[in-house]
């Protein structure tokens, strides 16, 4: 349990950030397994609906490597839940689809998600549900301080196996 005052957490910007996304994965990770499906899932499938987008379209959008998005998409593919087909425009691309399967699991898994987010929400006011989005979408979007993941140039490096 974090014993300090609240100014110090206020203080500690990262901290707020891990914490409220840590939990908030957490919970959707329990309320979406019991559809049998995990956040990853989710979160691939929602922006698959949304649009055709490449692979790599949709790694970007979800925040997630090219290997894992490989695997992911075998996993959904396997489930039938998604599908690839060659880029009419790029033949090295892959366009990803739901199935209607995979619609149909997104829509229940969908409203879970809703619900769980009208819950997390539910503690703020109306105006300050509206003043902390509008605040998260101004520092994550086009121009804002944080919509660019920059490479930390002192990160440790892992060592190659031999």
């Amino acid at each position: 349990m974090d014993t300090r005052s609240d100014e110090e957490i206020r203080r500690d910007l990262s901290y707020l950030f891990d914490k409220a996304s840590q939990a908030l994965a957490a919970r959707m990770g329990t309320v979406l397994g019991e559809l049998d499906m995990n956040v990853r899932d989710f979160c691939v499938l929602s922006k698959a609906a949304s649009g055709e987008r490449t692979q790599g379209e949709l790694a970007e959008l979800s925040l997630l490597d090219k290997t894992t998005m490989v695997v992911t998409l075998d996993h959904l593919e396997k489930a039938g839940l998604a599908q690839r087909t060659p880029s009419p425009v790029d033949r090295r691309a892959r366009i990803v689809r739901t199935t209607e399967a995979g619609d149909a699991v997104l829509a229940e898994a969908g409203g879970v998600i809703d619900g769980l987010y009208a819950e997390v929400l539910g503690v703020l006011s109306g105006e300050q549900r509206t003043v902390l989005l509008d605040a998260l979408l101004r520092l994550v979007t086009h121009d804002g301080p944080l919509s660019a993941v920059e490479p930390n140039p002192h990160a440790p490096r892992r060592k190659r196996s031999s």
